[in-house]
This record gives structure tokens, C-alpha cells and sequence, in this order.
């Protein structure tokens, strides 16, 4: 579901929730010492793709461990990024020479909880959103936006090391001539971007997918 949404430089690997996940390395194992179950299943299966990532790309298994903010801090060389859902763990990666940055989420295929699209999302994608809805009811929208801003900050993070908030981009769906359930999407940046090979960014761009109960999103920025 996920590496389809990708370029063909990058990997993703991806489980659902049966596979026997890889153990984790010593300094990975102390960062979840002593966090509840569930926080280190999930921990310990992105990581898990995380390895088999490397493995596809010719890369040795290495730990990922989070950095202060919590982002994960890929071996020298490497980009990626990581989600997990209801049992749903998947990594994607890529060499930094191939691809800037990029993000993923994954998310089940439900409409958001009361009150949380009000504060996710800005006036024009609101209107949007209510056109979607109408013409493709059988599409979460809603959700499906949620994750695209997730996908976009997880791509933004790396190349700037500063929060974006969601109501700094404007992100536009739409589906695929003759698609019904994958497309695209345009994040138009509503703050200064990163700047990329002496070019300011101003847009980011990506992909969607839904699938067996379950809606995805990346975000790749190439280099220029």
C-alpha cells in the first residue's frame, strides 16, 4: 500500500500486526524500557519494517533511535520515515542522494473524532473537503486529509527542524482519471519553506491510497 504511493528510488516495507516483529537493539530497547505495551509493539514494529527497509535498499540493519524531538534519526545517508495504526506498521526509506526527504502515514479508514477537523484544517480546504464528501461519500475525507497533514510535516521536519502547524499548509485532494480510491495531493505552504539546493520550497507534493480498511499518504520532496 505505501511503497506504491513512492517513487521507484525509495522502500517501504509494511505489516499488519501478525508478523513476528525483529527484536530491537540494546540502546533501542532502553528508550521503551519502561513505556506502556502498546507504545513499545508499536515501537518495536516500525522498527522492525524500519530493518527490512535497509535490507532491500542494501543497507546493514541499523538502530533508529528518536531524536530530542522525537523524530526518528536515520543512519548516515539515509531518509525515511515511519507510521503505525491499529496494528499497521510501516517504514519507507531512501538514499539521500535519491530523494530530499519524505513522509508517510497510515491511518484507518474512519472519519476523525468530533471537533478535530475544526482545528486541522483552514477555510479552503473545509469547503473543498464538503464537494469531496458530496460527489464521493464513500471516501473519509476528513481522515484522509488528517493524514496528508501528517505525511507533509513529516517531510517538512527533517529539512527544517521547526513545527508546522496544520493550519500552515492548504493541502487540495483529488483522485486519478478514472481512480476511485487513489490520487494526489498539493500542499501549498502557508509559512516560508525550507530551502533546497538554493530554492526556497513552496509547495510540497504526494500521494494517496485507500485500501482494505485502511488510507494511506506520502510526501516525497526530489531534489531539484
Amino acid at each position: 500500500m505505501i511503497e506504491e504511493l513512492l517513487p521507484d528510488s525509495a522502500v517501504a516495507v509494511e505489516t499488519y500486526g501478525d508478523d513476528t516483529p525483529a527484536p530491537l537493539f540494546p540502546e533501542e530497547a532502553a528508550v521503551v524500557a519502561r513505556v506502556a505495551e502498546k507504545r513499545r509493539r508499536e515501537f518495536t514494529g516500525v522498527r522492525s519494517c524500519a530493518r527490512r527497509a535497509m535490507e532491500k535498499l542494501g543497507v546493514p540493519r541499523q538502530p533508529v533511535l528518536p531524536g530530542p524531538s522525537g523524530a526518528p534519526q536515520w543512519p548516515a545517508g539515509l531518509i525515511g520515515s515511519m507510521t503505525h495504526c491499529d496494528r499497521f506498521h510501516a517504514a519507507a526509506l531512501a538514499r539521500a542522494t535519491d530523494l530530499v526527504s519524505l513522509g508517510i502515514d497510515a491511518e484507518t479508514h474512519e472519519p476523525l473524532p468530533d471537533g478535530v477537523l475544526a482545528y486541522a484544517c483552514v477555510p479552503a480546504e473545509a469547503a473543498r473537503l464538503r464537494r469531496l464528501a458530496a460527489d464521493r461519500p464513500d471516501i473519509h475525507w476528513d481522515r484522509l486529509l488528517f493524514s496528508a497533514k501528517e505525511s507533509v510535516y513529516k517531510a517538512w521536519f527533517p529539512l527544517t527542524g521547526q513545527w508546522l502547524d496544520f493550519t500552515e499548509a492548504d493541502i487540495e485532494l483529488f483522485t486519478d482519471p478514472g481512480e476511485r480510491f487513489t490520487g494526489g495531493l498539493r500542499a501549498e505552504l502557508l509559512v516560508p519553506g525550507p530551502i533546497v539546493a538554493g530554492r526556497r520550497l513552496g509547495t510540497f507534493e504526494g500521494r494517496w491510497t485507500v485500501q482494505g480498511g485502511f488510507l494511506a499518504t506520502a510526501v516525497v520532496v526530489p531534489h531539484a
